[in-house]
């Protein structure tokens, strides 16, 4: 390993650091100023190589975090309400439509599609056994 080396893997050492805060607090309210002060980097310069390593802003990734785990909790019959807050959203109108633009639907109507299919496995779970499996067992 080269002399240049070591300060570029310090670098992306302290970027993955943010990445792992913001995973841990996305529920709270953080901002970029923050998440870069945790990589000890000044905010325009860790907005910048974030994007570079991540392919998204932080802001960017904290909003794909928020949405993934909201996706969780409505698939455990988490209310649309609970899951808005618990996942850092302070509207339920920005979150719903944050959401529908991101799912491609709004929170409840995912909701209701997974747990009817959730339901469905229950009920029949061979009809959900991909054929290509299945044609291993033949």
């Amino acid at each position: 390993m080269t002399t240049e080396t070591l300060p570029k893997l310090d670098l992306y050492r302290r970027i993955v650091q943010a990445k792992l805060f913001i995973d841990a607090n996305f529920a709270e309210r953080i901002d970029a100023g923050e998440i870069a002060d945790e990589a000890c980097y000044s905010k325009f310069h860790f907005i910048r190589t974030f994007k570079s390593i991540y392919g998204r802003t932080p802001h960017q990734y904290l909003t794909h975090v928020r949405v993934e785990r909201a996706k969780e909790m409505l698939e455990s019959e988490t209310s649309v309400t609970e899951t808005c807050f618990a996942v850092g959203f302070d509207s339920l109108g920005s979150f719903i439509g944050l959401f529908k633009r991101r799912a491609g639907v709004t929170p409840s109507e995912y909701q209701r599609v997974r747990l009817a299919r959730k339901a469905e496995i229950k009920k029949e779970p061979l009809k959900f056994i991909p054929g290509c499996f299945a044609a291993q067992f033949n």
